[in-house]
C-alpha cells in the first residue's frame, strides 16, 4: 500500500528545533500545507478547528492531542469550546514554522 503525503508525515517524528535552525520558506511551507486538507496559515501558524457533537467529545479529542504533544515534544497552543476545538502549531524556538508544525498536524488528523 503506497501511503499519502498526510500518512508519510503522521508517521514521522518531531526533532529538536535550536534557536539557529532556519524556519521553513514560504514555498516549503505551501508543500506541505497542501499535503494537510483543513489546515490553512495564519498569523505565521498553522491552524484548523475540529467540531465536535459535545462538550465529552471535545474534551476527549484535546486530551488526545495532548497526548501526542507530549509524546513528540511539541505543543500546540489550543482554545476549546463546547463543542469544537482549535489546534494552531509554530515553532516558538524559531519564531516561524518548522517540519515539526506539519508532522504534528498530521498526527492530530490521524485521530478522526
Amino acid at each position: 500500500m503506497v501511503m499519502t503525503n498526510v500518512q508519510e508525515l503522521a508517521t514521522r517524528h518531531c526533532t529538536p528545533c535550536e534557536g539557529n535552525t532556519p524556519p521553513l520558506s514560504q514555498s516549503q511551507v505551501r508543500d506541505l500545507l497542501a499535503r494537510l486538507p483543513g489546515w490553512e496559515l495564519k498569523d505565521s501558524q498553522i491552524q484548523r478547528t475540529y467540531k465536535f457533537k459535545n462538550f465529552h467529545e471535545t474534551m476527549a479529542f484535546a486530551n488526545a492531542v495532548a497526548f501526542i504533544a507530549h509524546r513528540e515534544d511539541h505543543h500546540p497552543d489550543m482554545e476549546l469550546s463546547y463543542n469544537k476545538c482549535t489546534i494552531r502549531y509554530s515553532t516558538h524556538a524559531i519564531h516561524g514554522l518548522s517540519e515539526n508544525d506539519f508532522i504534528s498536524a498530521a498526527k492530530v488528523d490521524a485521530l478522526l
